[in-house]
């Protein structure tokens, strides 16, 4: 038998609806750290991320047998993610973020010290800014710009029509580029 690092995401989906777990946690390996970066940036919290993270990929797992290939599997974990984000900043009434890099304060090696100073500077004007963008607005510009996905499958991910998506993430856009100084162009 092939090592499951090595099957593809459908036949890997496959063996893990099929019943086998060492499939499933080659899902898991390959998602998780996306699926935690989005939750961690969203909730601002790592021990919220956490258990995030693990509830989603338990209701994943549980609801792998139902799941169908009519939505990209990374769409569907995003789905599943988001929604018990937004159900525990509801329970908690707060809407934050965290920082886009965690080491944004440590400068880069290979920029000189100046380069590296605005850098963390225009980094943490960015936090800031994505702050006051409503949740909405936030997630949108995650799902886009942090974890790259297609305006499609932000809608799916969303349950908002592709309008909606390009709307709202022009909208954020232009918020962002309002409140930064500068502009956005140079930011990474």
């Amino acid at each position: 038998m092939r090592n499951h690092r090595d099957l593809d995401e459908t036949e890997c989906i496959t063996r893990a609806q099929r019943g086998e777990v060492a499939a499933f946690t080659e899902l898991v390996a390959r998602y998780q750290d996306r699926i935690y970066r989005f939750l961690v940036r969203l909730t601002r919290s790592q021990d919220d991320a956490l258990d995030l993270t693990q509830e989603t990929f338990l209701r994943a797992f549980q609801g792998l047998p139902l799941w169908r290939p009519d939505a990209r599997f990374t769409t569907w974990l995003f789905r599943i993610a988001r929604n018990l984000a937004f159900d525990l900043l509801r329970r908690h009434k707060t809407v934050e973020f965290v920082a886009l890099e965690d080491d944004a304060d440590a400068p880069d090696p290979t920029p000189g010290p100046d380069a590296a100073l605005e850098m963390a500077q225009r980094l943490r004007l960015l936090d800031a800014a994505l702050l006051r963008l409503p949740a909405e607005h936030r997630e949108i510009v995650l799902l886009r710009e942090i974890e790259d996905l297609s305006y499609d499958d932000i809608a799916a991910v969303l349950d908002i029509n592709l309008g909606t998506v390009k709307s709202r993430l022009a909208r954020a856009r232009r918020t962002l580029i309002e409140t930064v100084p500068n502009g956005l162009e140079d930011l990474p």
